[in-house]
């Protein structure tokens, strides 16, 4: 009997493990980086610089004795500092609850909102990790192209997509990898489309805090007929430089947030403690906020000038930490074989944007540039880039260069 049983299992584990991305980026780099690479593919943040204050203060808590369990939904002063930073005036005790990252935040949206065969809306390019908690959840992937160079969103694409199927639609403003900002012409067409088909929005804001030229972001949460069918997700990650301290957070009205709450009991049990009391202890949300903005900004100018100078095309994102850049003036290899060529060449990795589709193929002439970095790093990368450029010869990498 047992013999039959493992006969029958041809493949091993669950099918929704079988619907994960394949993880371009991921294995990339377990190919393994040359020392001296300037590494502009991945998006852990070396700017800005982690707040002194903050590290005092986790310090501080870990020497405290913060060491056990806490409200599993947040501690109450960080939820308080979290909702007092959001617009819409959001009730911290009803409304905020403080994950493990924005990466269980948003696994445990799409996990309460989204039943095995629904249909999901995700706007492409997209964050390879929106595709993986829609097959997590058991959903499907209806994705909806954006229009380069500024990539843009055409209602009538997203109206043709949405039906009786749909239960969801991911939205990310600013976006990862294109940096796209969605103003409130589009998410008022959103709002009409998800109101006719009873849709809930799942909102990743993770970059609000990266905006530029003037431009203002508008969270999911501050539209009508989109405030109340909508869970923001948001993350201190990116904004702060703590990627590994893991604190993000959902914003959903009370009668998603106890929704929200089970599921997030039921995969962590919360977030790391001296980490969210650490955060409750400072502003996170000051004058800092400003300065990091638009340090990031001219590091957004920065990059896109080298990629423009060294053959690349691209449009300026309008907010986040990324650039989508295409790279038909410059190779016929796709781009996962291409950005293996210039690491060799010029020792400067970027990402495939492979990665960003449903469909790896629709990826294979673009290559996602992360600048958040500090200016040294991209002065290197610029060099390099237009040694290449000019020379049409290798670019060797000279020993103290810095990265």
């Amino acid at each position: 009997m047992a013999a039959a049983v493992q006969g029958a299992r041809e493949v091993l584990g669950a099918a929704r493990v079988r619907q994960l991305p394949g993880g371009g980026l991921a294995g990339l780099l377990r190919d393994g980086v040359p020392p001296g690479t300037v590494n502009l593919a991945v998006g852990t943040p070396a700017f800005p610089d982690t707040p002194p204050e903050l590290v005092d203060a986790a310090c501080a808590a870990l020497r405290a004795g913060v060491h056990q369990y806490q409200d599993p939904a947040g501690v109450p002063a960080l939820r308080e500092r979290i909702a007092a930073g959001l617009p819409a005036a959001p009730d911290p005790d009803t409304e905020i609850t403080v994950t493990v990252g924005g990466s269980e935040g948003l696994c445990v949206a799409l996990l309460a909102a989204v039943d095995p065969g629904d249909e999901v809306i995700v706007l492409e390019p997209c964050y390879e990790n929106f595709l993986s908690a829609v097959a997590l959840a058991g959903g499907r992937v209806r994705p909806v192209p954006l229009r380069a160079p500024d990539w843009s969103l055409d209602p009538a694409e997203l109206a043709a997509a949405m039906g009786p199927r749909t239960r969801a639609i991911i939205l990310n403003s600013p976006s990862n990898p294109t940096g796209q900002l969605l103003g409130h012409q589009d998410l008022a067409v959103i709002a009409e489309l998800c109101e006719r088909w009873d849709v809930t929005v799942v909102s990743d804001e993770v970059y609000a805090d990266y905006v530029y030229d003037g431009r203002q972001h508008c969270s999911a949460a501050e539209v009508p007929g989109l405030a109340e069918r909508s869970i923001v997700v948001g993350s201190f990650s990116k904004s702060h430089a703590i990627s590994g301290w893991r604190l993000g957070f959902l914003r959903a009205p009370a009668r998603w947030t106890e929704l929200l709450r089970q599921i997030h009991v039921a995969t962590t049990a919360g977030a790391p403690a001296a980490f969210q009391h650490a955060a409750a202890a400072v502003d996170l949300h000051g004058p800092g906020r400003q300065q990091r903005s638009a340090a990031m900004a001219a590091r957004r100018d920065s990059a896109v000038a080298l990629l423009r100078d060294a053959g690349f095309h691209c449009a300026a994102p309008a907010g986040g930490c990324y650039v989508l850049a295409g790279i038909d003036g410059l190779t016929d290899e796709p781009s996962p074989a291409f950005v293996r060529t210039l690491l060799q060449e010029a020792g400067v990795l970027l990402a495939p944007a492979t990665s960003f589709f449903a469909d790896p193929r629709r990826g294979e002439r673009q290559v996602r540039v992360a600048f958040n970095r500090p200016a040294e790093t991209l002065d290197t990368a610029r060099r390099r880039l237009l040694a290449r450029t000019r020379a049409g010869l290798p670019h060797r990498i000279q020993e103290g260069e810095r990265t």
